[in-house]
């Protein structure tokens, strides 16, 4: 092994959409084969502006089928901790994880800064995230930085010993950076954000961590571009995925 790059510390989230298939053209035909057959086909040379209303209507009485017609790929950097939030979501997504046992991981870690909330008030199921004071973040960022960079040096130890990196990698923290890939379609994706983000349009209150909630904020801004119509039905009907 050659020498360990040293830690870095970030407080981000990447979210590329790197390969879709999705319009709001994929509602429409999925829609009206029902009642059109053959005939929907003539969807996909329409504009579909003139349709918005049925899009409304499909996601106001949760007819969810024919949000599943299109396809979104997102790479994706963030921390391991969300990942596994993230993992939780099977119905509809696929995922490719980066991993530990194939590769020498690099010394990414997370850190939050000084616009995450610290002091968790309230018992569990009614509870709130207020601010922290500057001493409880500088003690915070740290702890973390001082456990992570012990942390990678042990692992580091472990790898020029000659133990497996299957073996080595259980001495990492949760705070390390890892990627993957995930692919879902929109009703997959707006499940999604209907758990893992705070919206004021949204009936359901959701509260969700906030490092997963900033992956979602990232994966909807994109998908809003790609389907501006289903986007605004989702929003105008409370954010509840159909």
């Amino acid at each position: 092994m050659t020498d360990s790059p040293a830690p870095s510390f970030r407080s981000d989230m990447t979210v590329e959409l790197v390969k879709h298939s999705a319009a709001d053209t994929d509602v429409l035909w999925a829609a009206r084969v029902s009642t059109a057959g053959e005939q929907s086909l003539d969807e996909l040379k329409k504009d579909p502006e003139r349709s918005k209303g049925l899009i409304n209507y499909l996601m106001r009485d949760r007819h969810g089928s024919p949000f599943e017609h299109n396809s979104m790929t997102f790479f994706i950097s963030a921390p391991l901790f969300v990942f596994r939030e993230f993992h939780r979501h099977r119905v509809g997504w696929s995922y490719n994880e980066e991993s530990g046992r194939y590769r020498q991981l690099q010394p990414v870690f997370y850190v939050p800064d000084e616009s995450r909330k610290l002091v968790q008030q309230g018992r569990p199921g009614k509870y709130e995230f207020v601010e922290g004071t500057p001493e409880q973040h500088k003690l915070t960022v740290e702890a973390m930085e001082d456990t992570y960079r012990t942390a990678y040096a042990r692992y580091g130890e472990l790898l020029e010993a000659g133990v497996a990196r299957e073996v080595a990698r259980a001495v990492l923290p949760v705070g390390l950076y890892s990627s993957m890939y995930a692919t879902c379609n929109a009703r997959s994706l707006m499940h999604f954000l209907g758990l893992r983000t705070q919206h004021e349009q949204a009936k359901v209150p959701s509260f969700p961590q906030r490092e997963i909630e900033m992956v979602g904020e990232l994966m909807e801004q994109r998908w809003a571009e790609l389907m501006p119509l289903t986007y605004a039905a989702f929003n105008a009907n409370g954010r509840v995925a159909p």
